[in-house]
């Protein structure tokens, strides 16, 4: 039993490890579309912590965007993250579906301000505003 606890520990200890290097990596990577992309997720866990306690947006939006947020915390994924490129895939899709999602519900200044990363990406992935009536 302690060999397989033991076993299990060093299983995440390589796993925080790997993303501890993929992190500092990340960091070190010249500006431009590779530096954006790895930056993405993370942009997106904060601006959805950001929308959940922000009281301008709707219920429905929260909770779409907290779902997000689980989603990508979560270590079940469709697609398993080991997988060169499309590892992360599955995140993103529903990353993306979700602040399409509140795009259409909360005011566009609230969800830029809830953004770190460049206003460009959220710009570019939520679309021309909309016309309101």
């Amino acid at each position: 039993m302690t060999d397989w606890l033991i076993g299990i520990g060093i299983a995440v200890a390589v796993v925080v490890a790997s993303w501890a290097l993929l992190v500092v990596l990340a960091r070190r990577l010249p500006p431009g579309l590779a530096r954006d992309l790895a930056a993405f997720l993370p942009d997106c866990v904060t601006a959805a912590r950001r929308l959940r306690a922000d009281p301008r947006v709707p219920r429905r939006a929260k909770v779409a965007v907290g779902f997000a947020a689980l989603w990508v915390l979560s270590p079940i994924d469709l697609i398993p993250e080991f997988l060169p490129v499309i590892g992360p895939l599955d995140d993103v899709v529903v990353v993306v579906l979700a602040l399409r999602y509140a795009g259409r519900q909360v005011p566009r200044d609230v969800l830029l301000a809830a953004w770190p990363g460049e206003p460009c990406l959220l710009e570019r992935l939520l679309g021309p505003p909309r016309e309101t009536s």
